[in-house]
């Protein structure tokens, strides 16, 4: 997430009402003699992504910075290492992607565009994280949470071979850090057609934080009902997202119209006695003590968080691509 004001569980409560309605059914629409009639197709259940997975990306991101001068930024080569490390995976999966290149500060950047075969191309839902580290560190949960999180939750449907109404996009922009340089200049290049036939994009910045919240973007109101549906059904409540409002790559799409959402752990900013209460965690410390600095290493990530979001990425994209 960018520092200053921008320049502009196993079984997953989706599967258990799929169960039931499945069974409510079958007891309603039996015939006396026992032979149900055909089955009306159930909607797949969102896979539960496995955290060591995500993990194991993020130490990829953690030795692609080490041996980069100690961060993945804007026109450096730890970022272009992170970019092929992630199309690398998506090109083996099957996903068709693409690299847009724009310059910022005299530096060629880069965005990957990820899409995954099939669906409705007039109906697209997006799930994106910036790829990018500030100079002074590797950015592991800035902004590595996310991008290996929307990584993960990728090649999850390839694994599933998930085949939704809507045409799936996964994302990873370039300097976000520098103003939201990368995914501006993807939606300004955007055809209109094009921008219209964006049904959501989803955005994941900071989703590990070591002392987290559980916040969630309060723009379009269905996608964050999805996610606030998530965790009531895993008995964790949110709280709507402040501190980011407008600082990460949901902006130029939501300026441009499309519908978005996402999640957030938390940053700079103090978490709260009542916080610390309905979260565990330390009150009076900030949600993430290292951020923009060289300790956002491997080291500076809370594992249940990491995980929680990660399924609740995954689930809202099983959702809303239906």
């Amino acid at each position: 997430m960018k520092l200053s004001v921008p320049v502009t569980v196993p079984v997953t409560g989706r599967a258990a009402v799929a169960v039931a309605v499945a069974v409510a059914t079958l007891f309603t629409t039996g015939s006396i003699a026992g032979a149900a009639p055909a089955a009306e197709p159930v909607a797949a259940a969102a896979p539960d992504l496995p955290v060591a997975n995500v993990k194991a990306h993020l130490t990829q991101f953690q030795s692609i910075a080490t041996a980069n001068g100690g961060n993945r930024a804007h026109g450096r080569a730890g970022y272009t290492a992170s970019l092929n490390y992630v199309k690398g995976k998506l090109d083996a999966a099957g996903f068709t992607t693409t690299v847009q290149s724009f310059t910022s500060g005299g530096r060629t950047g880069y965005n990957l565009i990820a899409d995954w075969p099939g669906g409705d191309s007039d109906q697209v839902l997006m799930a994106g994280s910036h790829l990018d580290s500030v100079s002074s560190g590797p950015g592991i949960n800035d902004n590595g949470t996310g991008s290996a999180a929307v990584l993960e939750a990728a090649l999850a449907v390839s694994r599933a071979d998930y085949r939704p109404t809507k045409h799936l996009r996964f994302a990873w922009w370039g300097a976000e850090e520098l103003g939201l340089v990368g995914s501006r200049y993807y939606v300004n290049n955007l055809p209109a057609a094009d921008r219209a036939r964006i049904s959501g994009y989803l955005n994941f910045d900071m989703i590990g934080s070591p002392n987290p919240g559980y916040f969630v973007y309060d723009d379009d109101p269905a996608i964050e009902q999805t996610f606030k549906d998530y965790y009531a059904g895993i008995g964790v409540a949110t709280e709507i997202e402040t501190e980011g409002d407008g600082r990460s790559d949901h902006a130029p799409f939501k300026s441009a119209g499309v519908p978005v959402g996402g999640l957030f752990t938390g940053a700079s900013r103090t978490k709260t006695a009542a916080q610390a209460a309905k979260w565990g965690g330390t009150s009076g410390q900030a949600f993430d003590r290292c951020y923009h600095s060289s300790c956002d290493t491997t080291s500076n990530i809370n594992d249940t968080a990491l995980d929680r979001n990660g399924d609740a990425l995954a689930y809202a994209v099983w959702e809303l691509s239906e």
